[in-house]
């Protein structure tokens, strides 16, 4: 155990929206306390994974100790938390706050609060935390810190009149920031001789030790080789090292209380380790667990399909590594008609599909194709009975349901005034209903209640448009609500195409329905035959688009002579395309799915 005492530990996390320089900070804070010799610093020194370096997002928590002699003397051990900033992300914020007893929230001088400012700080104040204002990219012509402090105060309702004001970029004022962590910050609570309680903050796999689990030690004290227990999930370890991240990882004696560290237990799968458990000693147990968090939920269905038939055991194989360092990320084995065998996937939102997607095709090596993302639906049989619908190929007749309910969410945008009008028409376009509008300075703050159905498509997209990418969005989900909903089937030649299928509101299910058709009349290849593609409700068709038949000249061969020969000829070929409709299977290329499934232009 490091011989700091308890009131020179800070355990802190930074806060703020996407881009507004918290990975930066913390590789300043990093630099400036000389955590990491000057040749190895790197941008974004906690962003491990290639694709965080690349999109410059973060996608996964991550934690570092660093050692901080202040102005008065003495040194402090600050354990730092670099957090998310995107909405799909919020799972890894609320645990990472819950190791902590306060926040920097970080503010861009130049374009102020956003809506995931303010959720991820409503998130930190729930969690009972000291915040310290700090006002970030102060060195921009466009920045506004005066304007900005008075935005902090009318919108989320802190003091910012004494917020530090820092450029993280060129490393100004980073002193500030550090004596402020010292100053303004409370130091951790705990007890070095009541029986361990540690939280499980995180979990992922190394291929060389096994499990690394990052923890927060409440009380009492973990070593190596001491036999712990998890509490919610009954299985006992012996340890085989502690230690912190520097960012590299150190092994040190033992972790007291207030410290952050990872341990080691030779622990095979990280299916074993829950996130949010208490890990406690297996002789002397601490008598209650910690509160924990609350377990994800995912949003947002999706199919994934290998477009060779072959790769379905290597994505099996794939989806289980990556669930290992993502437990927000769902699976279960499906299958369709057109696409063969493949997964069903739960998401914590488009972002998060996007990424699984890409580090499947990056780290995996797989080609993949995704279906329409859809949301659980609740399904209320005449019986009484409810359950969840997550494909929508998988729906009942509709005269066994009688009620369908569908997710809502609460959306909270910030946008300029003078994108106001779009932004309106764009949610009541989309089904939303206006709770409150409230303004501050020029910006105006809407919160809508939204169906998610119809956010999952483009809504982010539209959105960004429609304010030339001035908006910020965040949402959180806001139960479910009955609605008159319908299950769209696409028909080509008279035979349905699950992998097609989508639910839809019958207000749209006309417009949406139409527009599917007129897509895939342009992605089928000509047959010999005519090929109808139909969109239809139970049975009802209410959308029709025809391919044209290839025209082959029978009567070339036929010159002079009777017009009854010429006659004979079509009425035979009429004869053949009869029996080619009837017969004729109408494959449809992998390029057309992939292409009809990015609809709703």
């Amino acid at each position: 155990m490091t011989d700091t005492p308890l009131s020179r530990i800070r355990n802190f996390s930074i806060i703020a929206h996407i881009d507004h320089g918290k990975s930066t900070l913390a590789d300043r804070l990093i630099q400036a306390t000389g955590s990491v010799a000057l040749r190895d610093m790197k941008e974004q020194m906690l962003d491990s994974m290639e694709l965080e370096q690349e999109r410059g997002i973060t996608i996964k928590a991550a934690s570092v100790r660093l050692d901080y002699t202040a102005q008065d003397g003495n040194t402090y051990v600050l354990n730092l938390m670099d957090t998310p900033g995107h909405v799909d992300f919020a799972y890894e914020v609320s645990r990472s706050l819950a190791a902590c007893e306060g926040s920097l929230l970080v503010v861009d001088a130049s374009q102020g609060v956003e809506a995931q400012t303010l959720a991820n700080v409503y998130q930190a104040i729930d969690a009972g935390h000291e915040i310290v204002p700090v006002l970030n990219k102060i060195d921009l012509p466009a920045a506004e810190p005066e304007r900005v402090k008075q935005q902090i105060e009318d919108v989320i309702g802190l003091d910012a009149s004494d917020a530090v004001e820092i450029s993280a970029k060129t490393g100004l004022n980073i002193e500030g920031v550090l004596e402020a962590l010292v100053t303004r910050l409370p130091a951790p609570q705990g007890n070095a001789d009541a029986p361990l309680k540690a939280l499980l903050v995180d979990s992922w796999y190394d291929p060389y030790l096994g499990v690394i689990i990052l923890i927060r030690v409440k009380d009492g004290a973990i070593r190596k080789g001491q036999k712990i227990r998890f509490m919610a999930q009954g299985s006992t370890h012996v340890v085989d090292s502690v230690g912190v991240f520097t960012p590299k990882m150190v092994a040190v004696d033992s972790l007291g209380p207030g410290e952050m560290g990872y341990l080691n237990a030779a622990i095979k799968t990280v299916a074993d380790t829950n996130v949010g458990d208490t890990i406690t000693d297996d002789r002397n147990p601490a008598s209650e667990p910690l509160p924990g968090f609350k377990p994800s939920i995912p949003v947002v269905w999706c199919g994934l399909y290998p477009v060779d038939a072959d790769d379905f055991e290597k994505l099996r194989e794939s989806l289980g590594k990556l669930r290992l360092n993502d437990a927000s990320f769902h699976f279960e084995a499906e299958s369709s008609a057109a696409l063969g065998f493949g997964f069903r996937c739960g998401f914590l939102g488009l972002l998060h599909l996007e990424i699984i997607q890409e580090r499947l095709s990056r780290e995996f090596d797989l080609d993949l194709i995704a279906t329409a993302p859809s949301v659980v639906y609740k399904l209320t049989n005449t019986k009484g009975e409810t359950f969840d619908l997550h494909n929508p190929a998988d729906m009942p007749d509709p005269s066994l349901i009688e009620s369908i309910q569908e997710p809502w969410i609460k959306a909270t945008i910030m946008v300029p005034d003078e994108h106001l009008g779009s932004i309106l028409t764009l949610c009541s376009e989309r089904r939303g209903q206006q709770v409150e509008l409230t303004y501050v300075g020029n910006r105006a703050m809407a919160v809508y209640r939204l169906p998610l159905n119809e956010v999952v498509f483009d809504f982010y997209d539209r959105l960004k448009s429609v304010s030339r990418g001035y908006a910020s969005f965040d949402y959180q989900m806001d139960g479910y609500d009955e609605g008159d909903l319908v299950k769209i089937s696409i028909l080509v030649n008279n035979e349905p195409v699950d992998a097609l299928s989508f639910m839809a509101h019958r207000s749209q299910a006309e417009r949406r329905g139409r527009s599917i058709c007129e897509k895939l009349k342009e992605l089928i290849p000509r047959q010999l035959f005519k090929i109808p593609i139909q969109a239809a409700i139970s049975g009802r068709v209410i959308a029709r688009e025809t391919i044209s038949a290839m025209s082959k000249d029978v009567t070339a061969k036929c010159y002079g002579g009777d017009i009854s020969r010429k006659r004979k000829l079509l009425e035979k070929q009429k004869e053949g395309k009869k029996r080619m409709r009837q017969f004729g299977k109408v494959e449809i290329p992998q390029s057309a799915f992939i292409a009809a499934l990015k609809m709703d232009s």
